[in-house]
């Protein structure tokens, strides 16, 4: 809802693209910061307390970019809606984590794909209320209202937190382990594909295939559509083939995906590449996510943190590394670095996600 709603509150503060722009980096600064204390409250309080408050508290600060009326009361309810995100993020993974290892088999892509769903309900609300010039002060309102209500009717349904073992590490405080960095460079390369789709699969085909802005908009509608889909369905493959052959078969296919994009001679198929892009990379990091929750279950929060918030660098890197690439070389030979994530998953997925052993856990 407040994506939506970006250009009328760009409009009511008088911020120009370039200010807007450096504020959304504040955002996602203060989103990592949410994280990382997101991972030591989960570990000492459990991920059931910690995501109801953070998700009441995100619900309550999203009016606050609605009320602002200049550039510094915008980049102040920016951090602060950043600061509580990033705490919801994790926490919903943690949880996610504790209701996947309760129900017994994958099903970590399904909570993915209603995240994703969800993107797509407030688009439509969003874009609707504001074919009906409604206010985004009501509409951001009325989005907090129903947000605290959801957040406190399903508290009775998260599951507590595990009783912790006598040999646990110190609370936050857990060591870095190999496997718990890859995972995150793993979910850094990726994320980083997720966002250079997100920022530059219309400008590709607008500036390199020389596409309408109408047509190109089909290019992230295919990858965002693809990826829902394929979140939907993409448990069942894991829990046939397993996460480790999952990966290791999806990200070679996102590869693929992307090049075939970069290769595309005309916007039809560079269209239908975008979305073989989307296919690859749907299920592929929600794996991660829960190999990091399941190393160790007594530092959950802290090992998930780290993960989440380095695959959300590669998501906030990727588009710019992309831009910055574009002043030397065609966009379409930038795509070569998420290509090469893609291929790096594929081959490192096996021992990244590969059961951990109790001697891997303590160190």
């Amino acid at each position: 809802m407040w994506v939506v709603n970006i250009p009328t509150i760009k409009d009511r503060t008088g911020v120009d693209q370039a200010d807007l722009g450096l504020m959304l980096l504040v955002l996602g600064a203060s989103a990592w910061v949410g994280m990382q204390l997101a991972g030591r409250a989960i570990d000492r309080l459990g991920s059931r307390p910690v995501v109801t408050t953070a998700a009441v508290a995100l619900a309550l600060t999203i009016p606050g970019p609605a009320l602002a009326t200049d550039g510094l009361q915008l980049v102040l309810a920016l951090a602060v809606v950043g600061f509580f995100n990033g705490i919801v993020d994790v926490s919903q993974n943690a949880q996610a984590v504790v209701v996947e290892r309760a129900y017994g088999r994958p099903i970590m892509s399904a909570f993915h794909a209603l995240f994703s769903l969800g993107g797509l309900v407030a688009s439509i609300l969003g874009g609707t209320l504001i074919a009906l010039d409604v206010d985004v002060r009501a509409s951001l309102a009325a989005a907090a209202v129903l947000g605290v209500v959801v957040a406190l009717s399903l508290r009775p349904s998260l599951i507590a937190a595990p009783a912790v073992h006598e040999d646990a590490p110190p609370r936050g405080r857990a060591p870095w382990t190999s496997r718990v960095l890859l995972l995150g460079l793993l979910a850094f390369a990726l994320l980083l594909g997720e966002g250079v789709a997100y920022d530059w699969s219309t400008v590709h085909l607008r500036d390199s295939l020389g596409s309408s802005e109408t047509v190109a908009a089909f290019a992230y509608g295919a990858f965002s559509i693809t990826m829902t889909i394929v979140r939907l369905f993409a448990d069942r493959v894991v829990a046939a083939w397993g996460p480790a052959v999952y990966v290791g078969r999806a990200a070679l296919v996102g590869a693929a995906g992307l090049l075939g994009a970069a290769l595309a001679p005309n916007a039809e198929l560079a269209i239908v590449a975008w979305g073989v892009f989307g296919i690859g990379l749907a299920g592929c990091v929600p794996q991660f996510f829960s190999a990091a929750g399941n190393v160790d279950e007594s530092a959950s929060g802290t090992y998930l943190a780290r993960v989440t918030s380095m695959g959300y660098l590669g998501l906030l890197a990727g588009p710019s590394v992309i831009g910055l690439l574009t002043h030397w070389v065609p966009l379409t030979t930038a795509f070569a670095v998420p290509i090469v994530g893609c291929l790096a998953a594929g081959l490192l997925a096996p021992r990244a996600l590969a059961p951990a052993t109790s001697e891997e856990s303590r160190r």
